[in-house]
């Protein structure tokens, strides 16, 4: 039972569910939250996350990301603690239950009075379980021709935020997309973290992420801007909206964010570079906690 636990990453589960609590903040905020929907999305998301992290496991296992070279955790396939078969059952399990969770949420928040939004966003939702898999598992997986960020910014960012916000409120007014901006280049630049620190075992498997692309000093210059557009956007959306001081509440995740900047600019060695996802990912956590009480108060 420990290996699959391991094999779930819970310390994933938080930025995962970081978009999620910032569309729930947003609707707070226009006093139409729902927590039946923010609960079921919550689960749903959960759910989609390990989905992912197990394909992952099991497709770099069987594409060669996961080797002797590799700087990260030891992974589960990898390791022999789970065999292939059994981690390809697993995924069908938690594809099986996302796609119950994700109908689940859809009845729940739209019900059978809007059809074609229901048959929206289960296209959307189908996509959501295919883009987990297909990250670095199935015949062409996209994570290798350096795409996860593309998907880490949609479906961490734009689809979170928007969707959990829309799902409450039915509606998405324009402004709405500034912090699923936020949340997407934020959640991408924990991607980017990882991916500098597996470059080495990542090139010599074939798997072409943007800092195999881009090279060791451009992706940490790419670390800093998506840092940068994160926290602008950020403004952006309390510049548009202000009404009080507290909405600049965010700021006092600033220093976190440009500590963890910093950090990936000087620190060379691959290993060093491990525990900045875990604080990456709580400093991103912290933000959305810290936004949106800010747009509470």
């Amino acid at each position: 039972m420990g290996a699959w636990v391991s094999a779930f990453r819970p310390r994933t589960l938080p930025l995962a569910l970081a978009s999620i609590l910032m569309g729930g903040f947003l609707a707070a905020s226009r006093h139409e939250f729902n927590g039946a929907v923010i609960g079921l999305a919550a689960l749903t998301t959960v759910l989609l996350q390990v989905l992912s992290n197990l394909a992952n496991d099991y497709g770099d296992s069987q594409n060669g990301a996961d080797s002797v070279h590799r700087e990260g955790p030891q992974r589960a396939v990898q390791s022999g603690a789970i065999s292939p078969a059994a981690m390809k059952q697993g995924m069908y399990v938690f594809g099986a239950l996302s796609l119950a969770s994700g109908l689940w949420l859809l009845w729940v928040a739209l019900g059978a009075s809007g059809l074609w939004l229901f048959v929206g966003f289960l296209l959307l939702g189908l996509g959501a379980i295919w883009a987990a898999i297909n990250y670095t598992a199935g015949a062409r997986p996209y994570g290798y021709a350096g795409l996860g960020d593309v998907s880490v910014f949609l479906f961490f960012g734009l689809v979170g935020v928007c969707g959990s916000y829309f799902l409450q409120t039915r509606e998405l007014p324009y402004e709405v997309l500034l912090p699923a901006v936020s949340l997407g280049c934020f959640s991408t630049a924990v991607l980017n973290v990882n991916n500098i620190r597996d470059m080495r075992s990542d090139e010599l498997a074939g798997k072409i992420t943007i800092p195999v692309r881009l090279g060791a000093r451009r992706a940490r210059v790419y670390h800093g801007l998506l840092l940068l557009v994160g926290l602008g956007a950020a403004a952006a959306y309390v510049l548009q909206h202000h009404r009080s001081p507290w909405q600049w509440l965010f700021v006092g995740a600033v220093p976190l964010l440009v500590f963890n900047g910093v950090q990936v600019w000087q620190r060379q060695q691959p290993a060093q570079l491990d525990p900045l996802l875990k604080q990456m990912a709580m400093s991103t956590l912290l933000f959305v906690l810290l936004f949106g009480i800010g747009q509470l108060l």
